[in-house]
């Protein structure tokens, strides 16, 4: 019976975040464009979370923190440009973590257990590294406009395949201690898909 819970709970959690990511419909370092009119400050599509603390009524802006003007506008997106960078590069971190989770985690399964607590701790910094790179790009400011691009496109097979990794990391943690087979063939599937996202973004 937990077992459904656990995937009842990785299933919304995928929708959520799909829904989420299938927005953003832009490239990672969208800047200021210049034109004959005065551009909108905000992109009519945001993400959920970028919405919550950007947005017109999100909570930087009602708290005052960061008030909606073209000067703080720019800020945000140099302050966006940083934070994407900053994402890719815990990507290779997380991505180098999850190679020396796969090797260790394959001698616990041949029956070295002298590993267990290297594995346990880890997977600590790797689940830890994984979420500090998805935080910064979901809350990272909103770009100024969403570049809009028919067809498919890497970006959006990096988006897809962002919301298996997401949901298949979920998993893995879940399922640590319930199903150690299932909790295998979660780590594969979040390892393969983190690192096809990766690689998709070099074509």
């Amino acid at each position: 019976m937990n077992r459904f819970k656990h995937i009842f709970v990785v299933g919304v959690v995928s929708l959520i975040t799909h829904s989420a990511i299938a927005q953003e419909g832009e490239d990672l370092f969208a800047v200021l464009e210049t034109t004959t009119e005065a551009p909108e400050l905000l992109s009519d599509q945001m993400l959920i979370t970028q919405k919550l603390l950007w947005g017109e009524r999100g909570l930087l802006r009602v708290a005052g923190i960061a008030k909606l003007n073209k000067d703080q506008r720019e800020w945000e997106l140099k302050l966006r440009r940083k934070l994407l960078v900053a994402h890719q590069v815990i990507g290779y971190v997380t991505l180098a973590g999850m190679i020396a989770q796969g090797i260790i985690g394959s001698q616990l399964y041949n029956g070295n257990y002298r590993l267990y607590e290297t594995h346990e701790n880890l997977g600590k910094a790797v689940t830890a590294s994984y979420f500090t790179g998805a935080g910064l790009s979901l809350f990272s400011p909103p770009p100024l406009i969403n570049k809009k691009v028919k067809g498919w496109s890497s970006m959006k097979a990096h988006k897809v395949l962002a919301t298996v990794h997401l949901s298949a990391m979920i998993a893995t943690n879940v399922l640590a201690e319930e199903d150690k087979k299932l909790h295998r063939a979660a780590a594969y599937t979040a390892f393969g898909s983190y690192a096809a996202a990766m690689i998709v973004l070099k074509f």
